[in-house]
């Protein structure tokens, strides 16, 4: 009974400790550079790999080279601190800024 406690306390801890890196994040695209897979939102760089889902505002597929500067988006990744930077799993394209009272949980 106590090894059973014990593991499931464990497995507890390493879940919490992975949700620290994860992401979620709003903002203006301030740079865009298509062939690094790279942008910079909110001061902080992003990049995305083939596996990264990326929608429209209607949250239909999209391809990367329809992010532009000055594009409001809304991201999803993992925080990778050794190289400074945000790997994407989901990027979203937005048609503005959406208030906290309508941001999804």
């Amino acid at each position: 009974m106590i090894i059973i406690v014990i593991f499931t306390l464990i497995i507890s801890a390493l879940t919490f400790a992975s949700d620290k890196d994860i992401v979620k994040i709003q903002g203006i695209i301030m740079e865009v550079d298509l062939k690094r897979n790279m942008m910079i939102v909110n001061e902080k760089r992003f990049v995305w790999d083939p596996k990264t889902i990326v929608c429209d505002e209607r949250g239909a597929s999209m391809t990367v080279d329809k992010l532009k500067t000055n594009h409001w988006v809304y991201i999803e990744g993992v925080d990778d601190r050794v190289n400074k930077r945000v790997i994407a799993k989901k990027i979203y394209l937005l048609p503005k800024n959406v208030g906290s009272k309508k941001k999804q949980p």
